[in-house]
C-alpha cells in the first residue's frame, strides 16, 4: 500500500536505544488517504516517540469498509511491504511481473530493495475489506538488493491452551514462517479464547501488540482495539488473560533496529539525498521502478518534498 497523503510528514527514525521491559500504550491516529475515494486508515506505526518495533517501521489498519480499494502504481525503496487481509481480497500487481489475489490467511510479501512499483485493487461488490499493511525496513547492507515478491498461502501455526498463533514472519515458539526476512524479527496473528495462555518470546527482541478485535489482558494491561501496546525488551514470555471470545491480535517483535532511517512518502532511506533521488527517479519514469502492467499511464505522482532537509531523529 502507498502512503497517499499529498503532504506526507517526514518521519525521522533514530537507531533504537531501548533495553528493558515497559508497558506503553500508543494511540492510533486516523489518516485520510487521498486517491482511495475517502478511505481512512488507523496508523499505528510510526509514532513520534516509537518510530520502529524491531525492523517494523509502518503499520496501518484499514476497514472494515465497503468502499473498494484502488491504489494505482506507486514506488517503494528500502523496505518490504507485508499485506495481511482479515476479510475481503486484494489484487496485487507489481513491476517484477506478479499478478495475484491475496485473501484472508494468506501473506503477500514484496521486497522493494533498490526500487519497485506496485498497485493494489479490491474487486467491486466483494466482501467488506479489512486488513493490515506493514512495512519492514531493510538493514543497510540489504537496502539496495534486487526487488522481489512472494506469496505464502499456508503459514505455520503454534497452539497452546486457548491461544492459536499464525506465524507470518520470523519464528515463534520454535515455529518458523517460510517468508524471507533480512533481520531478526517476528510477526504473528494470535487468536484467543477465554482463559489463560503463556507464549515464550525472545528476551533480546522488543515486542508490541495490536488488538484487532475483542479485548485481552497482556502482561497486566487490558488492551482493546485501537492503541499499540509497546512492551520493550527483556521478556522471556508474554501472559494473556481474560480474552473475550473471538479476540484477535497482531504480535510484532524484533531486535531493536540499529540504523538511523529517514521515512518519507513510500521511501525508507538513510539520508535526504537518497529520498530526493528516489523521488526524482519516480517522476522521471526511471527504469529502477519498472512498470506495473494493466494500468496504462495511470500512476500516483510523488508529492513535493518539504522545504527542509530530512534528517534522522532518535527515539525519545
Amino acid at each position: 500500500m502507498s502512503d497517499l497523503s499529498t503532504q506526507p510528514a517526514e518521519t525521522r527514525c533514530g537507531s533504537a536505544t531501548t533495553g528493558h521491559p515497559v508497558r506503553e500504550l500508543h494511540p492510533a491516529r486516523e489518516v485520510p488517504l487521498g486517491g482511495i475515494r475517502g478511505v481512512r486508515v488507523d496508523r499505528v506505526l510510526p509514532q513520534r516517540t516509537l518510530p520502529t518495533v524491531g525492523a517494523w517501521c509502518f503499520l496501518d489498519q484499514f476497514g472494515p469498509q465497503r468502499i473498494p480499494m484502488t491504489v494505482l502504481p506507486h514506488p517503494h525503496i528500502g523496505l518490504q511491504t507485508v499485506t495481511w487481509p482479515i476479510s475481503g481480497e486484494i489484487r496485487h500487481r507489481d513491476s517484477v511481473g506478479s499478478d495475484v489475489l491475496v485473501r484472508p490467511g494468506q501473506l503477500n510479501l514484496m521486497t522493494a530493495g533498490r526500487g519497485v512499483s506496485h498497485s493494489e485493487v479490491s474487486p467491486e461488490g466483494g466482501e467488506a475489506l479489512h486488513g493490515l499493511q506493514l512495512w519492514v525496513a531493510l538493514p543497510a547492507d540489504r537496502a539496495r538488493i534486487d526487488p522481489g515478491f512472494e506469496q505464502h498461502l499456508d503459514l505455520p501455526r503454534h497452539e497452546t491452551g486457548p491461544l492459536r498463533a499464525t506465524v507470518l514472519m520470523g519464528d515463534l515458539a520454535g515455529v518458523r514462517s517460510p517468508a524471507t526476512t533480512h533481520s531478526p524479527l517476528l510477526g504473528a496473528e494470535l487468536s484467543l479464547a477465554p482463559g489463560r495462555a503463556e507464549l515464550p518470546v525472545r528476551e533480546d527482541f522488543e515486542h508490541a501488540v495490536l488488538v484487532v478485535s475483542g479485548e485481552v489482558e497482556v502482561d497486566g494491561v487490558r488492551v482493546t482495539p485501537g492503541p499499540l501496546l509497546y512492551l520493550g525488551t527483556g521478556r522471556s514470555g508474554l501472559e494473556f488473560r481474560g480474552a473475550a471470545e473471538g479476540t484477535r491480535l497482531l504480535l510484532l517483535g524484533g531486535e531493536p533496529f540499529p540504523d538511523d532511517l529517514v521515512m518519507w512518502w513510500n521511501f525508507v532511506g538513510r539520508d535526504h539525498a537518497e529520498i530526493e533521488a528516489a523521488r526524482a527517479d519516480w517522476e522521471d519514469h526511471h527504469g529502477r521502478f519498472g512498470v506495473v502492467a494493466g494500468h496504462g499511464t495511470d500512476r500516483i505522482p510523488a508529492p513535493e518534498l518539504p522545504g527542509v532537509r530530512l534528517r534522522p531523529r532518535r527515539r525519545s
